[in-house]
Order: C-alpha cells, then structure tokens, then sequence
C-alpha cells in the first residue's frame, strides 16, 4: 500500500466559495490540499466534497486525519 506524503504539518485553513473540489489524499499534488492528478500511478484517489455556500473550512495538511478531508489534529502526533 502506498504512504501518504506529509504536505503540511498543520491544516490548510480556507474560504471556500459553493462548489465542488477534490482533495488530496496523497500528498503529492503542487496545488495542495486539492488534487491535481498527482496521485496517477498510486492506490490514492481524491475526496470529492461539495459546499452549499461560501464556506470556512479546515482542511488536513498531514494527511492522516481520520475525518477527510477536514483536520482531526493528527499532525500534532507526528
């Protein structure tokens, strides 16, 4: 099984507009926390998550939250 890359030892804290996004699962993408394709050639696949309206959001940077794609706080243990 393939290991998710620590993007970031701490959420991504956004303002999201309505809409649908992807994001990264694995680490790799250069446009983090969002899928680019990145992940072509692994066992990642992105989250897909739709907002209703424009949205604050905390999203997990290291990769290893148990809540995908929101921050559990899992990147104080590593």
């Amino acid at each position: 099984m393939d290991k998710a890359i620590v993007a970031k030892k701490g959420p991504y804290e956004l303002i999201l507009e309505a809409g649908s996004y992807g994001y990264c699962t694995c680490g790799r993408s250069q446009q983090q926390p969002f899928c680019d394709g990145s992940h072509a050639g692994t066992s990642f696949i992105p989250i897909e998550f739709v907002l209703d309206k424009k949205t604050h959001v905390t999203l997990c940077g290291c990769k290893q939250t148990s809540v995908s794609p929101h921050c559990d706080g899992s990147h104080e243990g590593i």
